[in-house]
């Protein structure tokens, strides 16, 4: 043998290296988990705290529902009797309110009765001749009336003859042609119309000319 370096398959292709495919997909796998492991212990947390926060909320809530209902029932029953009473004692100031008005107006007219009653005693032991007294007391007792409703704040409706025809404070009864009247005015009144304040108490009943 020569003293000449011998190459062994000098003659065949070279050989190429393998790559070893199995190592690293072994290797893509384990990172993979490990990132997915990560992740999952990330989460774990929030996971925990979602589960106290539930916790709290259903301990905040009563186990039994009993109790809260009781509770309800009384407050409602408590609030229902102030009611009762706030209504029963607003019904009681009113009846007293309106009463008060009928005696302070009774009280007004009770002069006004008597002194009807003493005239029409008068006119039943009066004459012929005494016609003349009779008509002085009645109207005695008209201004009174007057008097009285004028004390209580209550006005007669203007109504005399030519005043003009108003639907808010006349009642028209009757039309008639009247050539001394103009178009809508009073002819004659009826009866006298009265009010308080603005309140009409009764529309004064008039018949309108033309």
């Amino acid at each position: 043998m020569s003293d000449e370096e011998l190459f062994f398959g000098a003659d065949e292709e070279p050989v190429k290296d393998e790559v070893d495919t199995g190592s690293t997909e072994d290797a893509a796998a384990s990172d993979k988990a490990s990132a997915e492991g990560s992740k999952d212990e990330a989460k774990e947390p929030e996971v925990k705290a979602e589960a106290e926060d539930d916790e709290e909320e259903e301990e905040e809530i009563p186990a039994d529902s009993s109790e809260a209902n009781s509770e309800l029932e009384a407050r409602y029953m408590s609030l229902y009797a102030e009611y009762d009473n706030y209504r029963k004692r607003t019904q009681k100031e009113k009846d007293n309110l309106y009463a008060d008005a009928i005696a302070t107006v009774t009280k007004e007219f009770l002069t006004l009765i008597d002194n009807l009653d003493r005239a029409c005693e008068g006119a039943k032991k009066t004459d012929e001749t005494s016609l003349e007294k009779i008509i002085q007391g009645m109207e005695l007792v008209g201004r009174q009336a007057q008097d009285t409703l004028t004390k209580i704040g209550v006005e007669e409706i203007p109504a005399a003859r030519g005043t003009k025809f108003d639907p808010n404070l006349h009642d028209a009864m009757m039309h008639v042609d009247d050539e001394d009247l103009g178009e809508q005015e009073i002819a004659m009144v009826f009866a006298k119309g009265y009010k308080y304040k603005d309140r009409v108490i009764r529309h004064a009943q008039v018949q309108v000319a033309n």
